[in-house]
């Protein structure tokens, strides 16, 4: 039987000795005569140590330049060569001969009697594999937790420099639940996924001409399309040309219309590898693929930091950023004191609009630490609450959890943890001053040494007039500090 798809894998490892020089291609390439097939011949030796490597040597009557197909997926060129088949079976040779009168090629077919599986033995097999020993194989996904596992950009160029995903950009579809298990005995390949796969608009149309028109589109855009691979696959390694194939059209759960892909990198814990698309022409498609126990979410350790804070608002370049959130568009980190009078007499302070959202605030972040809070723990700023305002309306809530309708004559400083990003609320420690007199500025500290041994605070908010409802209204701040 003939062992076609299977060797083709085995391609990697023929190691081919070339001995000739190149063909003439000089302007008397016609002035010769065609060979014919019957002054064309090879011999086909197994060496003496291993019978599945074969030496090939032309013994054709007309001298030329020989290029050979090994049967095995490999191709070479010179008169004397070796090819190695780890499998037993049947292989197709054709040695093509070329003169200064043109080309002629034979075809003979070699049998290899018994499997050699100690030829497998080879980087590149041991590292997709795990090895010989390795009787279960081994399983890889995408690199998820990094960036750059997945991206595109031009088919002849180095690298997916039209887009590439970062970490975790494509966890709303179905691709992270591919996983490729290759078993180096019997050079077998099992796919599973969750019973769909990922591709564009592209891909999708021509899945579907195919035989798989179903498809939803995922949070992350493009397409989940219904695909359930095969029990079992196989797959080719070319370790000569780095390229792996693998069986009855199977694909790494990216579908861009090829089986065949450009290995960049292997090693025992990073497959990276390259399409040209073909539903795409001019297209190439990047993925980073692990062993599956590799494909861990990092553990990143952000440092604690007692940095104290302190703004005045004279200056135009701020040493506190705050950022606003759903402010109303009066709001101004430099606004000339309303009421220059009492404990705060200088020129510049915070106007602060509440809008009619009901979670108008501003906050500051910290850049790559936590707050070390066991001795930096209290928040001091100067207020000033403007009679003016409507404190008397019942306004629309954002929901029948608000208790409150009204416009309060308070400040709220937060301690939040900003990675839990709009479930921040939900690990807050809040602070309120309440019913505060109006038309004065006051001095205020937010005192959170109670919550001196937490380690996740990395954000500050200050919120006037209550949360929760729709009502607006103008108020200052000013001298804000974060100390001990």
């Amino acid at each position: 039987m003939k062992n076609i798809f299977k060797l083709g894998a085995i391609a990697l490892i023929s190691i081919c000795v070339m001995t000739a020089c190149n063909p003439q291609e000089g302007s008397d390439y016609s002035l010769g005569e065609m060979p014919t097939a019957d002054q064309l011949d090879f011999a086909s030796v197994p060496t003496a140590a291993k019978p599945n490597v074969i030496d090939f040597a032309n013994t054709s009557k007309v001298a030329g330049v020989a290029t050979w197909e090994l049967g095995n997926g490999a191709t070479a060129k010179g008169e004397s060569v070796q090819a190695i088949y780890p499998f037993k079976g049947e292989y197709t040779i054709v040695m093509n001969l070329y003169t200064t009168g043109g080309s002629t090629s034979i075809t003979k077919t070699i049998t290899v009697a018994n499997d050699d599986m100690s030829l497998l033995d080879t980087p590149m097999y041991n590292a997709l594999t795990g090895g010989a020993s390795n009787t279960s194989g081994k399983t890889w996904v995408f690199d998820q937790f990094h960036d750059g596992h997945f991206g595109v950009g031009p088919a002849d160029g180095t690298s997916p420099s039209w887009w590439s995903c970062p970490a975790e950009g494509k966890t709303r579809s179905c691709l992270y639940s591919q996983e490729f298990t290759f078993t180096q005995v019997g050079v077998k390949l099992v796919w599973t996924n969750n019973g769909s796969v990922y591709s564009n608009e592209s891909g999708r149309a021509a899945l579907a001409t195919l035989g798989y028109p179903n498809s939803v589109v995922p949070l992350d855009g493009d397409f989940d399309i219904a695909y359930v691979p095969k029990a079992a696959y196989t797959f080719a390694l070319n370790e000569t040309a780095k390229t792996i194939t693998l069986s009855n059209s199977a694909f790494f759960g990216h579908f861009a219309g090829t089986s065949t892909y450009q290995i960049l990198s292997l090693s025992d814990d990073e497959l990276y590898i390259k399409c040209l698309s073909t539903t795409e022409v001019g297209n190439g498609w990047w993925y980073r693929l692990i062993p599956k126990e590799l494909n861990i979410k990092p553990v990143i350790i952000i440092p604690l930091k007692e940095i104290p804070l302190a703004e005045n608002f004279e200056s135009v370049t701020p040493k506190v950023a705050f950022t606003s959130e759903d402010m109303g568009s009066l709001t101004n980190p430099f606004y000339s004191n309303p009421a220059p009078i009492g404990v705060n007499k200088t020129s510049n302070v915070f106007l602060y609009e509440k809008s009619v959202g009901f979670y108008s605030n501003v906050f500051f972040q910290a850049n790559g630490y936590k707050f070390n809070l066991t001795e930096q723990n209290k928040v001091t700023v100067k207020v000033f609450i403007p009679s003016y305002n409507d404190y008397t309306t019942e306004f629309e809530v954002a929901g029948s959890w608000v208790s409150n309708k009204k416009l309060l004559p308070q400040v709220a400083v937060k301690l939040q943890n900003s990675s839990l990003a709009g479930n921040a609320y939900t690990t807050q420690t809040e602070i309120v001053k309440a019913d505060l007199e109006t038309d004065k500025w006051i001095e205020l500290t937010f005192d959170f040494s109670g919550v001196s041994s937490r380690e996740d605070y990395d954000k500050i908010v200050i919120q006037f007039g209550a949360e929760g409802h729709a009502g607006s209204g103008i108020f200052f701040f000013d001298d804000f500090a974060f100390g001990k």
